[in-house]
């Protein structure tokens, strides 16, 4: 794999001290700027703590030449998506657009950047929309977790505070305080302007040159945090809550991204979790003990953090403990052989290409290594990752992620769990004796050969049908990776007292398959660069991994292994079940898909799409393991799969390759899907309300809509682009005019066999009614006036520009083969969605309004906030 990630790119400091960064990738005709200001969370003194947060807010509501919302709209309005994001040591801004509209972006992002007026009254609105955003991070269990760590372990630095702020000193900010920051920490020495894409180098320079040029340059202002003393010894603390699962975060100090031992330790972390064959997944994912471990070293500028989070039973609170310093003491001690730590090298460059292919990705991670250590850092640290040592990985592990320094954070339920105490986490880390480590596992080499195969090529596609497959296969150039999955279409749902049957034999079937056990599975496919994954939804099931190019075949031998030979015994299934239904009481937490959740059972019932895919706590239980196998049989193994391929291959190799491997099934057509799901409300709207002790409430709204067969769809994704985002109505009417949520969103929710239009709101308890009432009358507007050409005219370039964005990754293009194959109307789908919005007119948007627009037809749910968080 090619390390030189930075070959080809222009660097240039401008009089004024901007750097310009343009690179050409010609992969796909979509260009990504990125502005990368060198001001966050360290650079705020206390009292303006969460300001950087602000101002990025306050990035979007206008210059001397765009009022509030015109940045948006005219993004929108040459199909560009525009967002942004603050973090600890610099906050960029991003837009991502087709690479003919770049003159346009880099006109409206120079703007925003360097003439914006923060006007007063639009800041005391915006103050209103962060903190809902403030509220919502406190109602997210994982967010509040990770902040306390970090005031656990720090005593001075900055990183110890609760980065966005709180509501208290974020309602005080006034435009001077903003005007302040602005001035002295947004300035051209401090910014550096990414610019990737399908470009040319010139033209591209010329127009950053006549956009940043001219900002007059000025000294930023230095207030760098208090610098964090020496310290020793272990630090807990435990939080408890109205969460249904408990959340852990150890966390030990570590090294800056400078640092010689910062890739060991990036490499630990992949050892000890990056994959399904990693440590800490064997130990107590594979188990059972978890629902879901991580390991990772964040290193923002002057510091390091390496933590491990894990989400479980309360009650297990002392045994994950347990198991996690038996898995570290192991690192410490031994390190890691050399087969370890190649599958997980493996893992981490892929990983680290795949976060490469795309435009604004590989923009950001350019603009952050200039302003870490100039540019060619980025090569630097590849290189160091490919060339660290076991020795090295173990000594990083014993130095930094001791026993005796490490903090730790639980986040429990009210009434489950006992305390993380200091003495609890002594004695677990005092490891004496070191359990045996597991074997590795061995997978036997399978005879790959090549069938020639014959296809067509439909929409760029190249279609091959096997006897009892098809085969799809995209060349998609820009990093040496493909993206493999093979998918049956779910002609018939799960029987509703047994809902997340097919959620429990697609993770089940990961636990191995043609005779390899699950550590020995996921070794196999992990050395080829991939992690297995299932895909679930209420559409499809299947697997999917993304590997080196080279090692395609290798990797259709094993996805064919676990489609068509899965164990699936009686241990493994029972086990997943555990771990499934668990996650499934999980979602509760979850603000955001858990009102939606309600929501569908309200619409669609306890049948197809009223049921969530992975099932729910009262209905996977219920399933039993000779049930999972004879649905594999019965289900599975009857329809006729679709085997897709997307990356940087050749399409007749890859298709020989893929027909040598799946040429040999038998013959079978596509099965007759179940007819369509019915909606369930008629004369008047249905709810289902759950009252917690949150901060928010958060409402859901669905009403019925077209299917993604219909013909209705094109101008339901319109209407839906009128609605929704940043410069759409409901953003405006309901966060901007009103200041009554964070999140505002409405969307076109389609399914093979049934859809929806959908809406979203959180707020404060106390401004719920008046947020359900402001949604309804909003969505009025769309059936008693329609929208206006100018809409319509923004809404369809923003989609058709999407459609060109969507297609920077061979991961995305995949996905966009598999709906359109198992969902929509085939490969036909995928010649020219762009004229398919363009054909979409102001009446067409009005009659989808006004027919599924029905309030007595909607359905909603309501998590009911107390106003009390954690």
């Amino acid at each position: 794999m090619n390390g030189r990630w930075t070959t080809g790119v222009r660097r240039q400091v401008l009089p004024n001290g901007l750097t310009l960064l343009i690179q050409r990738d010609a992969s796909a005709p979509v260009a990504a700027v990125v502005t990368h200001v060198e001001a966050g969370f360290f650079d705020e003194p206390d009292r303006w703590i969460g300001i950087s947060h602000v101002l990025e807010h306050m990035f979007f509501k206008g210059t001397a030449r765009r009022g509030p919302g015109a940045i948006a709209r005219e993004t929108k309005a040459v199909g560009g998506y525009l967002n942004a994001s603050t973090t600890y040591d610099h906050t960029s801004y991003f837009v991502v657009l087709p690479s003919g509209n770049l003159a346009q972006a880099i006109d409206i992002q120079s703007d925003a950047l360097i003439n914006s007026i923060i006007d007063p009254d639009e800041l005391a609105r915006e103050l209103q929309v962060i903190i809902q955003e403030a509220k919502r991070k406190l109602d997210n269990p994982s967010s509040v977790t990770h902040e306390t760590l970090h005031e656990v372990m720090f005593d001075a630095h900055r990183i110890r505070r609760w980065r966005i702020g709180y509501e208290a000193q974020l309602a005080g900010f006034t435009r001077d305080d903003l005007w302040g920051y602005y001035s002295s920490r947004y300035v051209p020495e401090r910014t550096i302007v990414s610019i990737v894409g399908d470009v040319d180098e010139d033209e591209a320079a010329d127009l950053a040159i006549r956009a940043y040029g001219g900002w007059a340059p000025r000294p930023g202002a230095i207030d760098p945090s208090p610098t964090e003393p020496p310290r020793r010894g272990v630090r807990s603390r435990t939080l408890r809550g109205d969460v249904t699962q408990a959340e852990l975060a150890l966390g030990w100090r570590a090294v800056p991204p400078l640092h010689p031992d910062s890739a060991a330790l990036d490499l630990a972390a992949a050892v000890l979790s990056s994959g399904r064959g990693s440590w800490l997944y064997r130990a107590l994912r594979e188990t059972g003990l978890v629902t879901s471990i991580g390991a990772y070293q964040y290193a923002p500028t002057e510091l390091g953090i390496f933590s491990v989070n894990a989400d479980f039973e309360a009650e297990r609170l002392p045994l994950v403990v347990e198991r996690i310093a038996q898995e570290l003491a192991r690192l410490a001690l031994l390190g890691p052989d050399a087969t370890d730590l190649e599958r997980a090298r493996t893992l981490l460059l892929t990983r680290w290409a795949r976060r490469m292919e795309s435009m604004d990705g590989r923009a950001a991670a350019l603009a952050a290594a200039e302003a870490l250590d100039g540019v060619e850092f980025l090569d630097r640290e590849y290189a160091a990752l490919e060339l660290v040592t076991p020795t090295q990985v173990r000594d990083a592990v014993a130095r930094y992620l001791q026993p005796d320094m490490v903090s730790a954070v639980a986040y429990l339920p009210r009434d489950r769990g006992q305390d993380l105490s200091v003495d609890l986490i002594h004695r677990t880390f005092e490891v004496t004796e070191l359990t045996p480590a597991p074997a590795h596992p061995a997978s036997a080499p399978h005879a790959l050969i090549a069938v020639p195969s014959t296809g067509t090529n439909t929409s760029g596609v190249r279609h091959t049908k096997l006897a009892g497959a098809d085969l799809l296969v995209r060349r998609k150039p820009g990093v040496p990776t493909v993206t493999l999955g093979i998918y049956v279409a779910r002609s018939t749902f799960d029987p509703p007292e047994k809902a997340g049957l097919a959620a429990l034999l697609a993770r089940s079937s990961l636990r191995g398959a043609g005779g390899l056990d699950a550590s020995s599975l996921a070794f196999a496919i992990e050395r080829l660069g991939g992690t297995l994954s299932s895909s679930i939804s209420l559409d499809w099931i299947g697997f999917s991994t993304t590997v080196l190019s080279e090692r395609l075949g290798e990797a259709a031998i094993l996805l064919d292994q676990v489609f068509s030979s899965p164990a699936l015994g009686d241990q493994q299934i029972l086990a997943e079940r555990s771990l499934l239904t668990e996650e499934s009481q999980q979602v509760a937490d979850d603000m955001f898909r858990f009102p939606f959740q309600l929501a569908f059972r309200e619409a669609f019932g306890d049948y197809g799409y009223g049921l969530p895919a992975l099932g729910l706590p009262d209905t996977l239980p219920a399933i039993q393991p000779s049930e999972v196998r004879a649905w594999h049989e019965s289900v599975v193994l009857a329809e006729r799969p679709v085997v897709i391929a997307v990356g940087d291959l050749d399409e007749q190799r890859a298709s020989d390759l893929l027909a040598g491997v799946f040429s040999r099934y038998p013959s079978r057509d596509t099965r007759e899907e179940s007819a369509n799901v019915g909606w369930l409300p008629d004369v008047a709207p249905k709810s289902r309300i759950v009252e917690r002790q949150k901060t928010q409430s958060a409402l859901a709204m669905a009403f019925p809509g077209p299917s993604r067969r219909s013909s209705e769809r094109y101008a339901t994704d319109v209407w839906a682009a009128v609605a929704s985002g940043l410069g759409g109505r409901l953003f405006e009417a309901l966060r901007d005019r009103r200041s009554l949520a964070y999140t505002v969103l409405a969307s076109a929710w389609q399914k093979a066999r049934g859809g929806a239009i959908v809406t979203y709101i959180a707020t404060s308890p106390d401004r719920e009614t008046e947020a359900h009432d402001a949604m309804l009358v909003e969505l009025a507007r769309f059936v008693d006036s329609g929208v206006t050409d100018i809409e319509l005219g923004q809404a369809v370039n923003y989609l058709a520009g999407q459609a060109e964005v969507d297609r920077q990754s061979a991961s995305a293009i995949a996905a966009e083969i598999l709906e359109a194959w198992l969902a929509g109307g085939g490969l036909d789908d995928l010649a020219d969605p762009a004229a398919s919005y363009r054909r979409v007119s102001t009446a067409d948007v009005a009659a989808v309004a006004a027919r599924y627009l029905r309030p007595e037809r909607r359905a909603e749910g309501l998590i009911r906030g107390t106003g009390g968080g954690k």
